[in-house]
């Protein structure tokens, strides 16, 4: 088991040096999400509210536990924001299991952007 976690450790470091050549930061997985937020919203470069940039994380979370069936998209509001619906419950982790599950979840999400073009 040790084996796979390390594994995912690697590919979490992989993705945020990818990041930081992308954007000139190394973001913390906080950081990761709000990017993955910014991207589903799709407005681009601004200045957000801290309300807002939960939000986003919300999104970003939402987006990419979709891939395991735990969320779907519902819809947009009038502002282009998405809403999600909760499928099923998420597994009960302590924090540290809670962090390594949403690292898997957002590298499958970036596997589509970038992450096998090495």
């Amino acid at each position: 088991m040790q084996h796979a976690k390390d594994d995912l450790q690697v590919r979490w470091l992989k993705l945020r040096i990818k990041l930081k050549e992308t954007y000139s930061i190394k973001p913390d997985m906080d950081g990761v999400l709000f990017l993955i937020g910014v991207q589903e919203l799709g407005s681009g470069k601004q200045v957000y509210t801290k309300e807002q940039k939960q939000d986003l994380m919300h999104i970003a979370v939402c987006t990419v536990l979709m891939q395991s069936g735990f969320y779907m998209l519902e819809g947009y509001d009038e502002e282009g924001w998405p809403h999600f619906k909760q499928l099923k419950a998420l597994p009960s982790f302590n924090l540290f299991e809670q962090e390594n599950f949403l690292k898997d979840h957002v590298l499958l999400y970036f596997e589509q952007f970038f992450l096998n073009d090495n």
